[in-house]
């Protein structure tokens, strides 16, 4: 499989002892046995999409099976992982910025390790270490079970392990994962992407759609509701195209359909669908499947036609509102959001004002907006048309306006409403000062309420359910203080009221274990002793 491998010039210090001995595989491959003595703490921090996020989820997991331990509190732990965007803007002076700011780190503890991944590395790749040579270890996408393994032989070796695969090494999914949520999980259905649109560099970092098997998906799925998570969101760069390996089309709305079969699943909620593969299949079992949410993140981008043509997204407006058309026909209470571009290159006025017309006609409850900014190695950073920065942000602002005008409007359609809230954990900032608990209704709003009233079954907590009625809407919430009318302890608040989190295996796709790793029995160095 063909690789880009890199070692730094050594640094002139001889390594501490390794966490682990008997070869460079984490536990559960062949030659790994850790050692239980040498606990070593970590820390991963994510920057970017969803994608990024679940694939921390796993990153956790290969170094808690490693013998790692999770740092807490605010101390610098042993390894700290960055987790890389290169979609967003900055992502480069942001990860290089915090680099620096961890080098006195680095400096006075000469055993800590600082590994960087993700899209970001997979792009800079050797760059990485040549601009932060306190770096030990960079890798890709396509390898993130291999990180580990770089640690150690970075250790070993004292030098820098910079490995980038240019596919796929194993699934992310069949890598042990540690869930941030006792309650909500993702489960990836693929990854990859096959489609083309010259403003993303996605594709070109995580390569072609691979897809998973519909019944390895489930057997994650059944094995996270097991253990009393609620919710699951089914995960892919384009899930509407889910089944282009197997050659079965339809295969996304039979794929919502089974999560109907599983008993306990309450919620289900998949991201990010793509126009031009969305198929009324998809939207008949959006609305015939009683635990798939009523929520739809479509991304639109433009409303012009002519800048979707240059976008290569092979769809255009009537066909994206003929879409919402549908959704809203079959589900009248579908919440849907966007994703729009703002200053594509050669945008006009013209332009913006289609954009500002689709907006008004498909009524989203709200739409995440960005300007357009540069990626190397896009065919649009080197389209002529550059638009004007100034120009770019007052069209910005305009539609930021016209967007929070209409994401009110539609809140406030929910007043007096009831609404079935899962509680979450840290979705409002605000709650401590007000008195209130957060979570997100069936729809995806998210709703600020009172714990009070004669129906509350001792405290709430995170991963319990309540129902409440709606007081007060604004742009990018609801309030809900009136008293309870329902509140439902579960399984999942159990957990999260406890500290604990669901592992999901690598091995297989058994019943996750909650906890921090069992102890390993003491190893003979280089015998795997199992």
């Amino acid at each position: 499989m063909p690789a880009s491998c890199h070692r730094a010039r050594p640094r002139g210090r001889r390594p501490t002892s390794p966490t682990w001995s008997g070869g460079y595989e984490p536990r559960g491959y062949p030659g790994f046995v850790a050692d239980s003595s040498l606990r070593r703490t970590f820390q991963v921090r994510t920057f970017g999409c969803q994608m990024n996020v679940h694939d921390s989820e796993r990153l956790a997991g290969l170094l808690e099976d490693a013998g790692y331990t999770q740092a807490s509190g605010d101390g610098t732990a042993d390894v700290v992982v960055f987790n890389t965007c290169a979609v967003r803007e900055n992502a480069d002076n942001k990860l290089y910025g915090t680099l620096g700011h961890l080098r006195p780190a680095k400096d006075a503890n000469p055993d800590m390790q600082i590994a960087v991944g993700g899209c970001l590395a997979q792009k800079d790749r050797g760059e990485i270490v040549r601009r932060a040579p306190w770096v030990d270890v960079v890798f890709g996408t396509h390898n993130i079970g291999s990180l580990p393994a770089l640690l150690d032989r970075a250790r070993h070796n004292s030098e820098a392990q910079v490995e980038i695969l240019e596919s796929l090494e194993v699934f992310p999914s069949s890598l042990p994962a540690r869930r941030d949520s006792a309650y909500s999980g993702w489960v990836s259905v693929s990854v990859g992407c096959n489609n083309t649109c010259t403003f993303c560099i996605v594709p070109s970092l995580r390569g072609k759609e691979k897809d998973r098997r519909p019944g390895d998906v489930l057997a994650e799925v059944e094995a996270l509701v097991a253990e009393g998570v609620l919710e699951v969101t089914l995960l892919g760069q384009n899930v509407n195209s889910y089944g282009v390996e197997f050659g079965d089309r339809l295969a996304f709305g039979k794929l919502l359909r089974a999560c109907g079969g599983v008993e306990g699943l309450e919620r289900v909620r998949f991201t990010s669908p793509h126009p031009k593969d969305f198929t009324d299949d998809v939207i008949e079992a959006m609305a015939e499947t009683p635990n798939v949410c009523h929520q739809l993140h479509m991304p639109l981008q433009s409303g012009s036609d002519r800048l979707l043509k240059e976008m290569r997204r092979s769809y255009r407006s009537g066909k994206y509102l003929g879409i919402l058309e549908k959704v809203r026909a079959a589900m009248p209470d579908a919440a849907i959001t966007t994703d729009l571009i703002i200053g594509f290159p050669g945008e006009t006025e013209e332009d913006f004002q289609a954009t500002l017309d689709v907006v008004r006609e498909s009524r989203f409850s709200s739409a995440f907006t960005f300007q357009y900014s540069k990626r190397p190695g896009t065919p649009a950073a080197e389209m002529d048309g550059q638009v004007p920065k100034q120009v770019v942000q007052e069209r910005f602002d305009r539609l930021i306006a016209l967007q929070e005008e209409m994401s009110w409007e539609l809140n406030r359609e929910q007043l007096g409403r009831t609404v079935e809230v899962l509680v979450a954990n840290g979705e409002g900032r605000k709650d401590a000062e007000t008195n209130r608990m957060s979570g997100r209704a069936r729809d995806g709003r998210l709703v600020h309420f009172s714990p009070t009233g004669d129906a509350m079954d001792r405290a709430v907590r995170p991963g319990d359910v309540v129902r409440t009625v709606v007081t007060h809407a604004a742009p990018h919430h609801l309030v809900a203080d009136g008293a309870l009318v329902e509140h439902r302890r579960t399984r999942a608040g159990d957990h999260a009221e406890a500290g604990t989190r669901p592992k999901t295996s690598g091995v297989s796709l058994g019943l996750p274990s909650f906890g921090t790793p069992a102890p390993q029995p003491a190893a003979v160095r280089g015998c795997a002793v199992q």
